[in-house]
């Protein structure tokens, strides 16, 4: 019924067909300007991950704007005169951007130790470097040993300086009754002016160039750069794998016809898809910016099936009129090609039990664009090919048949060498997959060459590290007797400091500080300050170790830190003492980074070592401490997606072996066609892990795209084993037939794909060239595997009987 449908409505009304289609290119089309792009932090993150919200809540609690870091590193001496003007030149350039709400440079550091005025007076009009009558050589002394500025706002060596620029924040009004429409249009918005932003910041980083190495970082600059990689990747994997699967075409038909058809298919298939991808409003992220590339090579290999078994009919019956021809072809294909279709879908849809919205995105749009390309396919191509004339064309004998010739004596002649390398796999495949492991390196995410990467190593290397991580402390509550004690001490110590003044403060605050707080303040500081992997730590203990320095160094009492806190200017509270401490909520927070450029670095590991240490080394409790921060958060990610694809992969090999039940009626055939493929999948990761590459969000999909795409090829040879088994009852005989005829397509179409994924090394984003280096590898091992060790597994289990 359905075949008869599709001949009579499809097959004998090309024209029809073909405007219809045309008018379906032009609508999609339409859309496609609504195509949009996302590299937020956001899309890589889990959805209702409770860490998230609870780095939203210490956020809000302890303040935060969003900021960029340029990196100063003058050609002369960091303090010189001509230094100074350089960078306070640079500094007031960048202020009087419209979108600039503040920059912080070494220049705004105030002096404490840089007169001998009374402690109160320079708090209260404190000095800085760029003020005039300023000892410079003593005041960058004090910033060089401050234990809260030092590797900071200066590096070490004192050679590289921070620069902080702060961004105004701009808040969409009343967002809770904003449409998702005008939020997204905001979102839209707001990444456009980043653009702006950042565009402009370079300009005058550029105009600079002459006075020593500037280098732009931060989350804002990282987003607008990744936009850009995306852009750049959808393009140049776009025409690349273009001009690819052209050449390939050539080599393989080596007439002008068989380029326009199969490419015409593409085509349509990518506009209607990213027209679609449009008018459904989602956008391409990093994991989905080769979505164009697999749309383009998976439509190909449809093609070229198609393509190849039509010209073997044609051949085979010289006589038939073209619409017979594609008639049978597109009977003969169908049920292989849907296949196909169900089990590279039933792998991408592995994808969305991720939890991860990019990654889920990925997943369906994928899904879609698959049966997009389906429909084009048996719509567009036999629709093409009925308007061509009905010239014979024969398959020419080309190198192509040499090599499936030359798999198809190894098949038959040395099955126990294919079975002894297959053991030899599968071994090293299971060492390979031992070693696995996951982890999430920015800074190696990218090109050593680009602006990204040399920030990062710098701000890495001479400012304390770049990836933040939160120690939150919370504090029991005390015996109340005991602080009533407390108090009355601190009231005649605050009595004895007449020369703080005699403002009146607030007692919950004065009253905070204990001897209990802030020992465990001091002893997390120093424990994470030890560890090889943090860079710089700033707690309320890098102020109290100030205030010692500021006090002859002499170490001042819990009472003397409350007068000191009540007393203190709002200014320098706000800005350094605050971020540390909320006395309402009764918690300290402590603020590191992680030198993320270290060699060996693994963030699981040293989570759960911080942990642990704090638990078993100082004895806090589970509800005394919580770690927090874009460490937690991207870490939590690709824990996630590695637990879930390694359970989703064994839902993917039982549904695909459920397919092959249905499309084959036979259990022995449905698990011999599925183990060649398993192999490659497995084989790959066992390559990763004996590399030591650690899997990360992109490469971790590649065992189940694998064998999703790779399962192809076993549904065709096999189908076309069983159609032409039927034919000559002889196994030697059909594995002949099968490997000069459909083998020659499994090769094109491998040798397109492997291609085709080889175009990703060109990418700026090192997980994606991972991602095409080891898919299009698992791809050829897929196809080696096809060619000799399933034809093998058939002739030893004979499935067909004998």
């Amino acid at each position: 019924m359905l075949s008869l449908f599709y001949q009579n409505i499809v097959l004998k009304n090309p024209k029809s067909i073909f405007v219809l289609l045309l008018i379906t290119l032009l609508s999609f089309g339409y859309f496609s300007k609504d195509f949009r792009l996302d590299a937020s932090s956001d899309t890589l993150l889990i959805e209702g991950d409770p860490d998230l919200e609870y780095l939203k809540e210490i956020t809000e609690r302890y303040g935060s704007k969003e900021f960029l870091v340029l990196t100063y590193s003058p050609n002369e001496g960091m303090i010189t005169e001509s230094s100074i003007n350089n960078l306070l030149s640079l500094k007031y350039k960048i202020q009087s951007l419209d979108w600039v709400h503040s920059v912080i440079t070494l220049l705004d550091i105030p002096l404490l130790s840089n007169s001998e005025a009374p402690l109160q007076e320079r708090l209260e009009s404190f000095k800085t470097l760029k003020d005039e009558g300023v000892d410079t050589e003593r005041g960058f002394i004090e910033i060089l040993n401050s234990p809260v500025f030092r590797n900071f706002v200066i590096s070490e060596d004192g050679k590289t300086s921070g620069i902080i620029v702060y961004i105004k924040k701009d808040e969409l009004k009343d967002i809770q009754n904003k449409s998702v429409q005008e939020i997204e249009d905001y979102k839209d918005t707001l990444k456009k002016k980043n653009h702006e932003n950042i565009t402009q910041i370079r300009e005058i980083i550029k105009s600079y160039g002459d006075v020593g190495k500037i280098y732009l970082g931060g989350i804002p600059m990282i987003t607008d750069d990744m936009m850009s990689f995306i852009k750049s990747d959808i393009i140049v994997f776009g025409l690349g794998v273009l001009l690819f699967i052209i050449a390939t075409l050539w080599f393989v038909f080596r007439k002008l016809i068989w380029i326009i058809v199969p490419i015409s298919s593409c085509f349509f298939s990518v506009l209607i898809m990213t027209g679609l991808l449009g008018l459904l409003g989602w956008k391409v992220t990093v994991i989905s910016s080769n979505f164009i590339a697999l749309m383009l090579i998976l439509t190909m290999a449809m093609n070229i099936h198609m393509s190849t078994r039509f010209l073997q009919l044609r051949e085979d019956f010289p006589n038939l009129d073209n619409l017979k021809i594609i008639t049978m072809t597109t009977s003969k294909m169908f049920w292989p090609i849907i296949y196909t279709v169900l089990t590279t879908i039933c792998a991408f849809l592995s994808l969305v039990f991720s939890g991860i919205k990019p990654i889920i995105d990925f997943g369906w749009m994928m899904t879609l664009g698959l049966i997009t390309s389906f429909i084009i396919t048996f719509t567009l191509l036999p629709t093409l090919l009925s308007f061509m004339s009905n010239n014979k064309v024969k398959v020419k004998e080309d190198a192509d048949s040499k090599i499936t010739s030359f798999f198809c004596k190894i098949s038959i002649n040395n099955k126990s060498i294919i079975f002894l390398v297959t053991g030899f796999v599968v071994a090293l495949s299971v060492v390979g997959i031992s070693k696995l492991e996951v982890e999430n390196s920015f800074i190696n995410y990218f090109n050593k060459n680009t602006e990204i990467y040399k920030g990062m190593k710098l701000i890495d290397e001479k400012l304390g590290g770049t990836t933040p991580l939160e120690v939150i402390l919370k504090f029991p509550k005390k015996n109340e007797e005991k602080d009533n004690e407390n108090n009355s001490l601190l009231d005649k110590a605050i009595d004895a400091f007449e020369d703080w003044g005699d403002e009146d403060s607030k007692d919950d605050e004065k009253y905070w500080f204990t001897k209990d707080k802030i020992k465990r303040i001091q002893d997390v500081h120093n424990y994470l300050d030890s560890l090889p992997a943090v860079g710089k730590v700033l707690s309320f203990s890098s102020i109290i170790e100030v205030a010692t320095q500021l006090n002859n160094n002499k170490p001042l009492g819990t009472l003397e830190m409350g007068v000191l806190y009540s007393k203190i200017p709002e200014s320098i509270k706000k800005d350094i003492i605050d971020p540390y401490i909320s006395i309402k909520d009764n918690e300290a927070r402590i603020s590191l980074r992680i030198i993320d450029s270290q060699d060996g670095l693994r963030r699981n590991d040293l989570i759960n070592q911080i942990n642990y240490d704090l638990k078993n080394k100082l004895n806090l409790s589970k509800e005394e401490f919580k770690l927090a921060g874009v460490l937690i958060l991207f870490n939590n990610l690709l824990q996630s997606l590695f637990k879930s694809q390694i359970l989703t992969l064994g839902l993917v090999m039982v549904g695909i072996f459920a397919m092959f039940m249905i499309l084959f009626r036979n259990f022995k055939l449905s698990l011999i066609g599925i183990i060649p493929n398993f192999i490659a999948a497995f084989f790959i990761l066992g390559i990763i892990g004996l590399l030591e590459i650690p899997l990360d969000m992109m490469t971790i999909t590649i065992a189940a795209i694998t064998i999703g795409i790779a399962v192809d090829n076993s549904i065709h040879y096999i189908y076309r084993f069983k159609e032409e088994f039927l034919k000559n009852k002889d196994y030697n005989k059909t594995l002949k037939v099968c490997h000069s005829t459909v083998g020659v397509a499994i090769l094109n179409t491998s040798i397109t794909i492997v291609f085709g994924f080889s175009i990703l090394v060109f990418s700026k984003f090192i997980p994606t060239i991972y991602f095409g280096m080891f898919t299009g590898l698992a791809m050829l091992l897929a196809m080696i595997s096809v060619l000799t060790l399933l034809p093998s597994l058939i002739l030893i289990s004979k499935p067909f009987g004998k």
